[in-house]
């Protein structure tokens, strides 16, 4: 059961990667544009924000790839407080702004945080 929630919780942070780079450096370019339904001229109003965005889901990742290479007594409470996070911000996300933030970042935190438990 550790290795799957070692792969689970590297498909998360690897998921978070993916949108800080969505959210930071293409946000104004075609993936970003599909990812938020922006035309270019709203896109480029609301790029600060998407950055910002971006920039907090990298802190997530980088707390999950933490408690990945630190493993252990250490590097489990650390994955499971990170993916506490990413679940906390996935429902609010699908609560204010878009429902597939549930599925798309909140589902996957909470099945990789089941497997963290699970694993003890």
């Amino acid at each position: 059961m550790r290795v799957t929630a070692d792969v689970l919780v590297a498909l998360v942070a690897a998921l978070h990667g993916y949108i800080l780079v969505l959210e930071m450096f293409l946000w104004q370019r075609p993936p970003g544009r599909r990812l938020s339904g922006f035309d270019a001229e709203f896109a480029r109003a609301t790029a600060t924000l998407a950055a910002n965005q971006g920039l907090y889901n990298g802190f997530l990742a980088a707390g999950l790839v933490w408690g990945l290479v630190a493993g252990g007594t250490v590097g489990r409470p650390v994955q499971i407080f990170f993916l506490a996070c990413v679940v906390v911000a996935g429902l609010y996300g699908a609560a204010t702004a878009n429902r597939r933030i549930l599925v798309a970042q909140a589902l996957p935190g909470a099945l990789a945080l089941g497997a963290v438990l699970l694993a003890g």
